[in-house]
């Protein structure tokens, strides 16, 4: 977790408690870990960022590592946000550092309104962290969204033959990785969120199991939309390093031909520069003689390039 002031806020509903904590130091962790009796090591991971989704069962308790994308207005890319989460019969525990929009939103509608309490926390413990999950799937959604649009204008502007292809590259790259990164969030996190449906009924009782379908679901989707856009990115990369090859050898072969035309000319105006005794030296036409062998040697040689269609 980042080093940054931390933030710590409860709602109780009923019998349900929510304590959401932004950033939090170990002073806090460790008095919430004597007070729920969680695993150390537990305390440990969310001191710390762990690359991959998990989910642990106590006899007492879940705890669940979750990661979802986030847009980083400045780098104008996705980053990877953790979020983890302790679940028991009666409470429920969320901590991040503060970016996950989606967790926060929800957190504080129920802290401004029992109805939206009501709503979000009335049905216990499992229900509210569908809830928090939902969310932040929604928002992924969103994501698949812009990062498909992008996808979309980027083709147009590679099969835009007027399109300036300087930065179309770039473009590129910085879309690759944002699916990169997008994947590397949603793969380990297809199994997480399958799982839920089997663990402790304490906590997600079975009338859950069709909301947690509908995770599932989503997951899959996002999942399924992600797999498309990488196949076309990669198209739509191999067609972009096509066009640039294409183009690259049409300059190339323009370029030969223009050396493959200058050599003779070369030839011949290097024949008559020597210092000896030549043909029509001394004619009074010799310099038109001269051009317009020149003139000839290159009409000739644009028609036997045509002729084979190389121009």
């Amino acid at each position: 977790m980042n080093e940054t002031k931390t933030q710590f806020e409860k709602i109780r509903f009923k019998d349900l408690v929510w304590t959401d904590i932004i950033s939090p130091n170990r002073e806090v962790l460790t008095s919430i870990q004597k007070k729920y009796k969680f695993h150390e090591l537990d305390i440990e991971d969310c001191l710390t960022e762990n690359q991959r989704s998990k989910i642990d069962e106590y006899d007492k308790y879940l705890f669940m590592v979750l990661h979802f994308p986030f847009f980083d207005s400045t780098k104008k890319l996705l980053v990877i946000q953790e979020i983890d989460i302790f679940i028991g019969q009666d409470f429920i525990i969320t901590i991040h550092d503060g970016v996950l929009r989606p967790v926060m939103d929800v957190f504080g509608k129920c802290m401004l309104s029992i109805k939206q309490r009501k709503r979000f926390m009335s049905n216990g413990s499992g229900f509210l962290l569908y809830e928090i999950i939902d969310s932040m799937l929604d928002e992924g959604f969103r994501l698949v969204d812009y990062i498909s649009n992008n996808t979309h204008v980027i083709e147009k502007s590679v099969f835009n033959v007027d399109a300036t292809r300087k930065d179309m590259l770039k473009d590129i790259l910085i879309l690759k990785k944002d699916i990169i990164t997008f994947r590397r969030v949603v793969s380990p996190q297809r199994t997480v969120i399958a799982q839920l449906e089997h663990k402790n009924k304490k906590f997600l009782p079975e009338n859950l199991e069709l909301y947690f379908d509908d995770l599932v679901d989503k997951v899959e989707k996002t999942w399924s939309n992600l797999e498309s856009m990488k196949d076309l990115v990669m198209s739509i990369q191999e067609t972009h390093e096509s066009i640039i090859s294409h183009t690259t050898n049409n300059v190339i072969k323009v370029l030969t031909i223009f050396s493959v035309i200058m050599l003779p000319l070369t030839v011949l105006t290097g024949f008559y520069g020597m210092n000896v005794s030549l043909p029509f030296e001394q004619h009074e036409a010799a310099y038109m003689i001269v051009i317009g062998g020149m003139i000839v040697i290159i009409g000739a040689m644009l028609g036997y390039f045509r002729w084979r269609k190389w121009l």
